[in-house]
């Protein structure tokens, strides 16, 4: 049988420890079908909500807007796009972006990439960075001014 789903259909999930601000709802389609090679995510966005923080990637990512508009901040400054409108971000620092919806109703965005692990992200304005292994036990956010540790520090020297 064909794996199919309808994103209309299907119940968007909001996540009650998302901070004000980044209170997004998510409807993973990915999931929804199996699917392995991308990872495609619709989001829901109520007036005044971002979707993450400001952040870029080491893989190419896209957005769709299917329905509202959304404020798209990226390093050349910030562009409303409107339903049907299509952004990509390139991988790494170019890329970095941050969706918000600045209206006063509702949006609804498509964002997909490829669902390679280990994934990294780094966040510029908190200056984090994030890195998901495939394990969610390993996943790891932290501050680049903690300072870098040596290869070998810790390690058992015999």
């Amino acid at each position: 049988m064909l794996p199919h789903a309808s994103f209309l259909n299907e119940n968007v999930e909001y996540d009650p420890s998302d901070p004000e601000g980044y209170r997004a709802g998510t409807i993973n389609i990915s999931r929804a079908l199996g699917a392995e090679a991308l990872a495609v995510k619709i989001f829901e966005l109520p007036a005044g909500q971002s979707v993450c923080p400001y952040h870029y990637e080491y893989e190419e990512e896209w957005l769709v807007v299917l329905d509202g508009s959304v404020a798209v901040r990226t390093p050349e400054g910030e562009k409303v796009l409107a339903r049907g409108e299509i952004a990509c971000f390139a991988k790494g620092p170019p890329g970095a972006h941050k969706v918000t919806n600045q209206s006063h109703r509702s949006a609804r965005v498509m964002m997909f990439s490829s669902a390679h692990e280990p994934a990294v992200a780094v966040y510029p304005d908190s200056d984090k960075i994030g890195v998901w292994p495939g394990n969610p036990g390993d996943h790891v956010m932290l501050r680049r001014q903690d300072g870098a540790v040596g290869y070998f520090e810790g390690e058992d020297t015999n």
